[in-house]
Parts: structure tokens; sequence; C-alpha cells
């Protein structure tokens, strides 16, 4: 019988392989919720003091806060790259169509970006300020914790063009939404979940108008109600709150707006609509504690999107501008 080799062009692949594997895995294992215990001690401590300042400040800047969080890492990972300007060589993500008079929060960012250097100068990335502003926006408005992996480095560049096509539009169809969530790795069921972060904040009219004038799946008093504050011309910046009923209380209300067709968006309602997530809206409808404990699991998985480690990227010392 014929010995069993393995020849040297197998052992080439293997090797290939064994490597890709490594470098694919390699930025979520370098992530770790003790990055700064040693070299920034008060770090998380500062950040969730300035987010509890903020959000007492103004109860909408929590939604705010986990908005940007979500932009960023939608767009080449979570690294940062939403938070900065633009310069003469590149237009940033600031003016893209999801963000531009929408996106906010930059100037908390700012102010705690500015504390913590003052504690540990270049240790502390502006990417992770967001992914644990965010989180402790969530808490400050009654929702659940999690946990951050840290270690994210900040980009030196941002993309416009990944920005308008990689953040979810509110116009999309349930087919579309599952199809742009689950380019990012997320199941249909992380889906409704991250989306019932529209339980807390608000959204400009030219966001819902379409929808509370020409959509038949809609309450027709929600709808009359929204109409006196959205003009079928005009007013385009005008606010409404995303859950009509504790629209700063993270609950699970989202949910159950959407069984009585009071989603203010197109792509809300789209979850709860005859479709394939209807029993996910209705279970998350009826069971508060499954809501938040699949929103703050994808929350962490959304948070080890493509981070940059290790020796890539920077840590800027102004979050809007590359150092």
């Amino acid at each position: 019988m014929a010995s069993k080799t393995c020849s040297p062009s197998n052992k080439l692949r293997f090797l290939l392989g064994m490597v890709l594997f490594l470098l694919m895995n390699m930025a979520t294992a370098q992530l770790s919720s003790t990055f700064y215990s040693t070299t920034c001690p008060k770090a998380l401590s500062t950040i969730k003091s300035a987010v509890n300042s903020a959000v007492s400040n103004e109860a909408r800047m929590g939604a705010s806060l986990l908005r940007l969080h979500f932009h960023d890492c939608f767009v080449n990972g979570c690294d940062g790259s939403i938070l900065l300007d633009d310069t003469a060589n590149m237009t940033g993500e600031k003016t893209a169509v999801p963000n531009s008079n929408s996106a906010r929060g930059f100037e908390v960012i700012d102010t705690i970006k500015s504390q913590v250097e003052s504690l540990c100068p270049g240790v502390v990335s502006c990417a992770d300020i967001v992914a644990v502003a965010a989180r402790d926006s969530v808490v400050a408005l009654g929702g659940p914790s999690w946990i951050v992996l840290l270690g994210r480095r900040d980009s030196t560049t941002a993309s416009l063009s990944a920005a308008n096509s990689n953040i979810p539009a509110p116009t999309l169809n349930l087919s579309g939404l599952i199809t742009a969530f689950s380019n990012k790795g997320f199941t249909a069921k992380e889906m409704v979940a991250l989306s019932g972060s529209h339980t807390i904040g608000q959204a400009r009219c030219t966001t819902f108008r379409t929808r509370i004038y020409n959509e038949t799946n809609i309450d027709s008093t929600f709808a009359t109600s929204l109409r006196a504050n959205c003009p079928s011309n005009g007013g385009d910046n005008s606010l409404s709150p995303l859950d009509t009923t504790s629209s700063t209380s993270f609950d699970n209300a989202y949910f159950k707006n959407l069984q009585g067709q009071k989603g203010l968006l197109h792509s809300d309602q789209q979850l709860f609509s005859g479709g394939s997530t209807d029993s996910q809206v209705n279970a998350y409808s009826s069971n508060l504690g499954s809501f938040t404990t699949d929103f703050a699991n994808a929350m962490v998985k959304m948070g080890n999107l493509s981070p940059l480690t290790g020796t890539s990227g920077q840590i800027r010392t102004n979050c809007r501008k590359a150092n």
C-alpha cells in the first residue's frame, strides 16, 4: 500500500489557509475589556460621567450617541471614521445622506476626548470612546449594559461613498434590511433586536413623510397626529419620536407600537408587516428581558466589526482630524 504523504503544495495551501484564518480572527482577539486597566484606569468612569451629564441635559443625546456608534461601525468598521471633518484632500462621512443634518453628539465626544487626553495623553482611541459612550447612553436611559471590548484604533480617513451605501436607509423593505445587516454578519433576528434601538430618539420629517401621507399599513390616528408637525411640503427637519409612547426610556414599547401599526419609519413597520420577522417582534413585545439580552449581545457583535488594532491606524489626539 502506498504511503500517504503531504505534498509541498498541499502544505503550502494549508499554511496559507491557517494564516488567513488567524488574520481574520486576530482583530477581535486583540480587543479586551481590560485594555486600559493599567494605561488609563479612569477612562471608563470618565466617559460614563460625561455621558450621564450629557443625557441628563438632553435625553435625546443618548439616542444620538448610540446612533453614532452604529453609523461608525457599518462604514468600514468601528474606527471612528464618522468623527472626521472634511479636509482639502478628503470628504468625510458627516455629509453622507444618512448623517447630514442628522448625526449629532460630536461635541460630547470632543468633550470626553479632551477629558481623557488630560488623564492619559495619546492612549484612548476615539473609536473606543464612541463604543463606550453608546453603551453608557443605553444604560442612562434605563436599558441593558454589556461589556465593551476595547483596543480599537482610529482610522486616518473616512468614506463618503461607503457611508451612503452601507448604512441602511429608512426606505428599505424587509428584504433590503435583512440583506444590509447580513452583509455585516448579522442574522435577521439580530437585525430586529438592533432595530429596537428605535425605542429611543427622534427622526426628521423628511425620513417619514412618505409613510404618513402615502402608506396604508399605518394607524390612521397616528398618521394624522404626525402630519400636524410634518407638512407635505417643507418642515424637513421637524422632529417626531421614533417610539410614540416612551421615547426617552429604553424599553420594548417600540415593538408594541409596531404591532399597532405605529412604526414611524417605513423600515420600522416593515419588521411587522406580514413578513418573516413578525414572530420576533411579537416575542420582543411580550418579553422585555429577551429583547434587552439579545440587543446587548448584538451590540457586542457590532462593536467587533473590523476594528483597527495593533499598529494599524492611530490614536487621534483630536477626534475630528488625523494626527
